[in-house]
Parts: C-alpha cells; sequence; structure tokens
C-alpha cells in the first residue's frame, strides 16, 4: 500500500532555495513522489509513497523553521499516485495573487467537522465553496454556493461582484484539505466581513470523520492524483481523468462521441485546436510505447 500525506504549513521561510535540496533528497532516499511547493509563505503539497519514505519526509519538514506544528491528512492506495517527483520554488504555495493577504496574522474561526453541518443549516449562514469549478461539479456540500471560478485567482473579483447579496449573513467557507480556506477568510476579514468561519481540515477531514448517514456532503472530493476523486471514508471514487483538460469524468463519459483517450472530453472538445489534438495523440502514443517497453512514464496529471 502506498500512503498519501496532503500538506501545508503557513510560516516565514527567509531562503526557500535552501531548503529545496534537501527536501528533494528526503524524498528520493524515502521512494516518495509527488509535488511540494515551496514559497516565502510556507510549504503545501501531496506526496505518496511506503510508510517509512512518508515518515522520514514529515520529520523533515517539521524541522524546518515555524513547521514543529504541521498538520497533514493521510490516506492510502494499492497503486501509486504519482509517477516523479517535483520540489518546486514558488512565488505562492496556493496562488490568490492578493499581496496584502496574510494567513500568519488572522484567519476565520476554525470549525470541527463534527460541528460544521450545524453551522450550515444555520438561516444566517452564507456557505461558500472556494474551490475551481471543475472540482464542485463533482461534489459539495448541501446548499453551497459555488463561485463558478476558473482559478482561485478570480475569487477576489467574484467577492467584489458578489458581496452585496450576503447582507448581514455569516459567512462559512470550505476546501479540499483547507489551504484556501487560510487565504480566502483571512480575505474576507480584510474587506470587513465580521464573522467568518472555515472547516478545520478542509473537505478531506470531514469526509474521514463524518459517517456517511449523517453527513451533508453531496457527491465526491476531487482530489489531485491519480486517484481522482474520493467519497466518505476518503474511499476512492468512479472518476477517472481526461487527460487533455485534467478534469474528472466518469466511465460511461468515455462512450460519448467527444472522447479520445488522452487527448478530449465533453468537457474540452470545443475548447482545443486541431493542433493541440494531434499533440496530445503523439503524446499518448508516446505512452502507450513506453508501457509496451516496460517503462515508467510521466503521467499527464501531473
Amino acid at each position: 500500500m502506498y500512503v498519501i500525506a496532503a500538506l501545508y504549513q503557513f510560516t516565514r521561510f527567509e531562503d526557500p532555495a535552501a531548503l529545496q535540496g534537501p527536501l528533494e533528497a528526503t524524498c528520493a532516499a524515502g521512494g516518495v513522489k509527488g509535488t511540494l511547493l515551496l514559497a516565502r509563505e510556507g510549504i503545501n503539497g501531496t506526496i505518496a509513497g511506503p510508510r517509512a519514505g512518508i515518515d522520514a519526509v514529515l520529520a523533515h519538514i517539521r524541522a524546518l523553521p515555524g513547521c514543529a506544528g504541521l498538520d497533514w491528512k493521510e490516506a492510502e492506495s494499492d497503486h501509486p499516485p504519482f509517477a516523479r517527483l517535483k520540489v518546486r520554488l514558488k512565488k505562492e504555495i496556493v496562488t490568490m495573487g492578493q499581496p496584502d493577504v496574510d494567513p500568519l496574522a488572522s484567519v476565520g474561526r476554525y470549525v470541527e467537522p463534527s460541528d460544521w453541518n450545524d453551522l450550515i443549516r444555520s438561516p444566517d449562514v452564507a456557505v461558500i465553496d472556494t474551490r475551481n469549478d471543475y472540482e464542485v461539479a463533482i461534489g459539495t456540500f448541501e446548499g453551497a454556493i459555488d463561485p463558478e471560478t476558473a482559478s482561485f485567482r478570480d475569487f477576489p473579483a467574484w467577492w467584489e461582484a458578489n458581496k452585496d447579496r450576503f447582507g448581514n449573513k455569516r459567512i462559512a467557507m470550505f476546501c479540499t484539505g483547507g489551504i484556501r480556506c487560510e487565504k480566502s477568510t483571512n480575505y474576507l476579514l480584510g474587506q470587513g466581513v465580521p464573522e467568518v468561519f472555515h472547516l478545520k481540515g478542509g473537505i478531506l477531514r470531514y469526509l474521514e470523520d463524518i459517517p456517511a448517514e449523517d453527513s451533508t456532503w453531496q457527491g465526491e472530493c476531487f482530489v489531485f492524483d491519480n486517484r481522482v476523486s474520493v467519497g466518505h471514508g476518503l474511499k476512492e471514487g468512479p472518476h477517472e481523468l481526461c487527460h487533455g483538460c485534467r478534469r474528472p469524468i466518469l466511465p460511461e463519459d468515455k462512450a460519448r462521441p467527444e472522447y479520445e483517450d488522452g487527448v478530449s472530453c465533453h468537457h474540452c472538445f470545443a475548447e482545443t485546436t486541431d493542433e493541440d489534438k494531434a499533440r496530445f495523440r503523439e503524446r499518448q502514443r508516446q505512452i502507450h510505447l513506453a508501457r509496451e517497453r516496460g517503462e515508467e512514464h510521466l503521467a499527464p496529471l501531473e
């Protein structure tokens, strides 16, 4: 079994580049793959590997400045979720494009999964899903508002255009693992919203902790690895990934005329040119050739 660890920590790294090499070496030594992002504001990522390797990487991260209290979420998979390791330097560990947003200064009030249902059912609470549109499309909480944003960068503009519709309501926000809400709740507090809440540990912790019969979650949760989606108990969902657009699709969607393996699906068929599709077909051909040779290929998911 492969252990999957999703993690983030906002902290101050004076020189993220100096941390990159040692972290990459620790991952490689433990057979750990996936993606880790380093920036001056902290670390974020999802990794997978054997238990000993994951434990070594987590210990390494907890020893970094400000990371002793690192929180992470784990799951298991019987197949490798990632094909390679990437440790990258970024300007932000989750890109919002708002230089004044600082989760280390203040964030919304954390709400435990056990208290979430009561909060979002309150008539004076507006529930906002901060994830991207393709993520929301396969699952969300009952009654949640979908901003229909293609990127987290779009959220501030959406809020500015829609803030008047919320009146004096309290705002409850959620995302996959909690990281986007660290920024979005700080942003709303900076915009003068007095009461802002967010789901502690995100959807993943809610699905892990709350039994299906008590849940207000509807559908599946998109995850950024080869599982594609998970449900209650973090059980792997039915979704696959269109490697043309990286959106989730169901097995029955592969019978639609727009679908071509590795090239397109009904979501993206009209969005790409003939030249794009030709390039994707060549990429898919190279993947098949690598498989025939028994070589590891780099999954388009990444």
